[in-house]
């Protein structure tokens, strides 16, 4: 199982100029790691919709690398997305998925048949250029260039360590930065590019 920190800080060392979309489980751990919040566009209340939206952004930011960081749980709630991701064939869609059994944003409840389910089986299935499953740092470590270096979409599925999170929403530290913000940030710094 890969620490779901030290994972998240691969990705963020090798971003370059990408714009990540992080959500749900791996939207916990982005706010601490990120060095460039100008080109961040947290999902974190849109379960299941990130890689549409992160589908959205590859069409309409074609030259540009889009990153998202998803989870297991919430892939599974909109899974046809793989579909429509792999007929569409961005190049340039990057999609990992901290794939830890459990929905650990709401408390830790298990995802159905999270040991049966292979993300990057499905995601070759549905259409995807490239896939990669990890469960070992290192090998993801030692592996992330040639990630990067793939022709997309590409799937990388890290078993991940599960985070539980078990305090009640209301008690939660608030983002400062919620998306509708974080759009219209993006939009501007991307005009700008």
């Amino acid at each position: 199982m890969i620490p779901l920190n030290e994972a998240l800080r691969i990705i963020e060392e090798r971003r370059e100029d990408a714009v990540v979309l992080p959500t749900m489980t791996g939207g916990n751990g982005w706010r601490e790691l990120t060095r460039n919040e100008a080109m961040d566009l947290p999902v974190s209340g849109a379960m299941g919709k990130a890689s549409s939206l992160a589908l959205g952004l590859c069409l309409a930011q074609p030259q540009r690398k889009i990153i998202v960081v998803d989870g297991d749980g919430s892939l599974l709630m909109n899974l046809g997305s793989l579909v429509t991701i792999g007929g569409k064939a961005p190049e340039n869609l990057y999609h990992f998925v901290m794939h830890n059994g459990v929905y650990a944003v709401t408390g830790g409840q298990p995802v159905p048949n999270a040991d049966g389910i292979t993300f990057a089986g499905l995601a070759a299935a549905a259409g995807y250029a490239r896939s990669f499953e990890f469960d070992d740092l290192e090998d993801f470590a030692t592996s992330i260039d040639e990630i990067f270096a793939a022709t997309g979409p590409v799937m990388i599925a890290l078993k991940s360590e599960p985070v539980i999170e078990n305090t009640p929403e209301e008690m939660r530290p608030r983002v400062a930065r919620r998306t509708p913000q974080a759009i219209k940030e993006l939009k501007e710094t991307l005009s700008g590019c």
